[in-house]
């Protein structure tokens, strides 16, 4: 049993301070846990409003019993496994839905949870702990409903402090300066920590390949390029915010003018600017054209479509973080030349029109120390139980040695 925080600055989204929590593992991907997901699957796909966030129903989809089934087969079940008990989990304040992919993992992973929701009230939030309430409702969902605390709460290491010295692991989202913070809180001996830093990606796309895809297969690119970084505005950190172009200088000429004529027609019909973003964006290009030395040219039709072309990748190039659609380029005959500027901070290569052996090479030849992912542009944003080189399953759970 662990006592929930009864502050009076601390609301309760899901569940509440009265409850007697139960901390005691569950086996991974315990029947009734995918039972519970993938009734939350179904039940958030009913909901009208869900239609408005992509990204409720990209979780939604992920939840799904035949995608939670999947997972579980894939699973090593080589030994006896339960949960490590309460997972305490401080989830980022500028993507909405990561806090509900942080707690689903962590429950198929048999634990009792704990979540610190976003402070910024996300309509995506208010709707996916609607739903998990009603289902709690339900009796057959109770000894989940038991488990499970979702909270919102100002910034306070008390609170903080608190919940992370009784958790078995703590899972930290958020910048770097973030985690140094939440790290200096003490958590118990034998706690496990699970840290999401900021962290760097970017894409290569062979130019070759952009000028034989057809109309349609050029929509998908875009529209799959769009999901990856305007519907976050770049902030996710596996958004990226660099472009490698691969191929000889005449294609990528012309394969760029066909992608970003096709990007820039879907942003001016799906994407919102406000203001303030938009001087965000002119202020940082204004630092850019100061700073950099390594700009060869600058494209800038409007506000939409900020793209900075480097005629060198230097190895600082992933403290440049665009924002709000601000794209980094560079053009380069030989994939091997991106290696030497690829550091531990780099987190989510996404690639068009290249095959999965190059990259096999890519990373064994030259011994890549970052790049946790490598997934087509598309599926940047797509969570997984295998996240920043962690197979969160194996973390999240202990075994148990019977001989």
């Amino acid at each position: 049993m662990s006592m929930l925080p009864q502050d009076d600055q601390v609301t309760y989204l899901v569940g509440n301070s009265d409850i007697e929590f139960d901390t005691r593992g569950l086996k991974p991907f315990d029947e009734l846990v995918c039972n519970f997901l993938g009734t939350l699957s179904s039940q958030l796909l009913k909901e009208v409003e869900v239609r408005e966030f992509s990204d409720v129903v990209s979780f939604a989809f992920w939840c799904r019993k035949s995608n939670i089934y999947k997972l579980k087969e894939e699973f090593v079940k080589d030994n006896l496994r339960l949960g490590l008990g309460l997972a305490f989990h401080v989830t980022p304040s500028n993507v909405p839905v990561n806090f509900a992919f942080s707690f689903a993992i962590s429950l198929l992973a048999g634990n009792a949870n704990i979540v610190r929701v976003p402070s910024r009230r996300y309509k995506q939030i208010e709707l996916i702990c609607k739903v998990i309430n009603k289902l709690f409702e339900q009796e057959q969902f109770q000894p989940i409903a038991v488990m499970t605390a979702f909270i919102r709460y100002e910034k306070n290491n008390e609170t903080t402090g608190l919940l992370s010295r009784q958790c078995d692991a703590r899972i930290i989202w958020g910048g770097n300066e973030t985690v140094r913070q939440i790290r200096q809180l003490p958590v118990s001996e034998r706690s496990r920590e699970v840290i999401f830093p900021d962290r760097f990606s970017f894409a290569i796309l062979n130019a070759k390949k952009v000028l034989q895809a057809d109309d349609q297969m050029l929509q998908k690119l875009v529209n799959n390029f769009y999901n990856d970084t305007y519907f976050m505005d770049q902030n996710a950190c596996s958004s990226p915010r660099l472009l490698v172009w691969l191929g000889d200088s005449d294609d990528i000429l012309v394969a760029k003018e066909r992608f970003w004529n096709g990007v820039i027609r879907d942003v001016k019909k799906e994407y919102e600017l406000p203001a303030v973003n938009a001087i965000d964006k002119y202020t940082h290009f204004c630092r850019d054209a100061i700073d950099l030395t390594d700009i060869e040219s600058i494209s800038r039709p409007d506000n939409y479509l900020y793209r900075i072309s480097l005629n060198n990748l230097s190895d600082k190039i992933d403290t440049l973080r665009g924002k709000f659609g601000y794209f980094y380029e560079y053009e380069t005959d030989d994939i091997n030349s991106v290696a030497p500027i690829i550091k531990n901070n780099y987190q989510t290569l996404t690639y068009y029109g290249i095959e999965k052996h190059v990259f096999t090479n890519f990373v064994m030849e030259n011994r890549i120390a970052g790049i946790d992912r490598i997934v087509p542009i598309g599926s940047a944003l797509d969570i997984s139980v295998i996240w920043d080189g962690y197979d969160l399953i194996q973390t999240l759970s202990r075994i148990i040695e019977i001989k």
